[in-house]
């Protein structure tokens, strides 16, 4: 399998650390939309980011797609919960990772590929204030260990990426002293092998 796509996105580097601690063998290709925007079309013509090559030929994309289809590949090696309450648990906490780096990724283009003078305030307080909710709720329901229990899940991965991502941008936005619990749930996160192969 080939993936595909820049580790900076917190998309990509979700669906690498995944693979990894699922020990799916894959190969990372760091493709940038941007930059590698032909190269990047000739194995997806929508270039989106991250995209999947199956071994078989087939374009998987959308991050949370391409880690249903690893579920289904190594079950045994599932990174989301059994049991159906902490399963929905895990998917509302996923949802909210999801939702802060979709945010994030708003206010990056906003601010990095529009114009200035064309920049609209209103807009830009709307997507910030949604991102600092996120993390608020987030912070709220982080436990010291993992969301996981004895072992990191797939809600610890997103809600761990997002949050490095958010702060490797507007870390003035939405502060580390102000959510003491996320920041010490990224720390214990990137010192995993699979964080730390996988930086950016």
């Amino acid at each position: 399998m080939r993936l595909l796509g820049m580790l900076d996105s917190p998309y990509v580097r979700r669906t690498a650390i995944s693979l990894k601690m699922m020990e799916l063998d894959f190969e990372l290709n760091q493709l940038s939309v941007f930059r590698n925007f032909d190269e990047f079309k000739a194995v997806n013509p929508v270039v989106k980011a991250p995209s999947l090559l199956t071994d078989d030929g087939q374009v998987l994309m959308d991050s949370t797609l391409i880690l249903e289809y690893a579920e289904r590949l190594k079950p045994s090696k599932s990174l989301m919960p059994a049991n159906g309450g902490d399963y929905v648990k895990a998917q509302q906490l996923i949802g909210f990772g999801l939702a802060a780096n979709e945010k994030t990724v708003q206010l990056v283009y906003e601010k990095t590929l529009r114009p200035q003078e064309k920049h609209h305030q209103p807009w830009l307080d709307r997507v910030s204030g949604q991102l600092q909710r996120a993390y608020d709720e987030l912070e709220r329901a982080t436990p010291v260990g993992w969301f996981g229990g004895s072992k990191p899940n797939q809600a610890d991965i997103t809600v761990a990426v997002a949050w490095r991502f958010t702060q490797s941008r507007f870390a003035e936005l939405v502060r580390n002293e102000g959510h003491p619990k996320l920041a010490a749930h990224s720390a214990q996160a990137e010192k995993l092998p699979a964080f730390k192969e996988l930086n950016f």
